[in-house]
């Protein structure tokens, strides 16, 4: 009976396709890419296919490296190597997924550039264990409406060598702009700081659902130009904030803001543990909700802790 059955469904495949009987192509195997050289590394994020998997030896990768493939979620293309992986740039973005969705960058070092680790217009980037240091502006940004991506494990300290006062060591969305939405990024587990020379991480508005989460701080390198003065920015909506460290600010540990109307609201605190002593700044709250409404609400939980400073919060604390 199961092959009269099989056979009746070949026979009625046949029929609809005009008496062709079609079969699928396998799909194309996916395999690992071995690279050991700066020029090889170039060919290799240009050539990959969904599934495949770049491996870099150990070394010192010089230049400016971008991909822009997209993959897929069933089949994310992979590139990967140690922590003594580097690669170093003399100036632009180290590494740059533009358009290159469900990539995941694992474990290896970007130093030197203007710009760390640049994601724009991706969906589903999985940034894990790396080490991003020693750059002029901003360590990992996620930028131009990348969504769903994630940055989690890594290590991202001293940024913003220019002098600018800038150097976020996370960055989501565009400054002035309700146009990047770059939502639900999220930021785990990570060690930020010190040496960074903007927040540890700046949630910009115009951006939906990040969720910072398990992360260290450390803001000794805050310089307090652009009213970098705090770990973590939030100006974006719907943010959770939660057991996450911080020391070292020369303010305030978290802060939120409407830069334009209606954003900046729904942030969640819940058991982060700020250290402020040292801080020297004109409020020294371990959470500074600078705009607060019945239309535009923060919520901050009795479960965050703040040593040193002049106090929790300036909102009602939730049980």
């Amino acid at each position: 009976m199961r092959t009269r059955t099989l056979l009746t469904s070949l026979l009625a495949a046949t029929s609809a396709t005009g008496g062709l009987l079609l079969c699928a192509s396998p799909a194309p195997a996916a395999s690992t890419i071995e690279v050991g050289t700066a020029a090889q590394l170039k060919t290799a994020l240009g050539s990959a296919k969904p599934g495949d998997t770049i491996h870099l030896a150990d070394g010192t990768y010089t230049g400016n490296f971008k991909a822009t493939t997209p993959a897929t979620a069933g089949a994310r293309i992979t590139l990967t190597g140690s922590p003594k992986a580097v690669l170093t740039a003399g100036g632009g973005y180290g590494l740059h997924l533009n358009g290159a969705s469900y990539w995941t960058v694992d474990g290896l070092t970007v130093t030197g550039g203007q710009k760390g680790i640049m994601i724009d217009t991706a969906r589903g980037v999985v940034v894990d264990g790396v080490t991003v240091h020693d750059l002029d502006m901003e360590g990992v940004h996620f930028r131009n409406s990348s969504t769903d991506g994630v940055i989690r494990n890594s290590k991202i300290y001293d940024t913003g060598h220019d002098g600018r006062g800038m150097g976020e060591g996370v960055y989501v969305g565009t400054a002035n702009t309700l146009s990047d939405k770059s939502d639900r990024i999220r930021i785990l587990g990570n060690t930020i700081g010190p040496g960074v020379g903007g927040e540890n991480v700046d949630i910009k508005e115009g951006t939906t659902g990040a969720q910072i989460v398990g992360n260290t701080f450390d803001g000794s390198g805050l310089t307090g130009a652009n009213y970098d003065d705090s770990w973590v920015d939030v100006k974006g909506d719907n943010v959770l904030v939660q057991d996450n460290t911080g020391k070292n600010t020369g303010n305030d540990g978290y802060q939120t803001h409407t830069q334009q109307s209606g954003w900046g609201c729904g942030t969640v605190f819940r058991n982060n543990k700020s250290t402020l002593t040292g801080a020297t700044g004109a409020t020294q709250l371990a959470i500074n909700v600078t705009s607060h409404s019945s239309g535009c609400t923060t919520t901050v939980y009795s479960s965050n802790t703040v040593t040193g400073g002049k106090g929790l919060t300036n909102i009602t604390v939730t049980p």
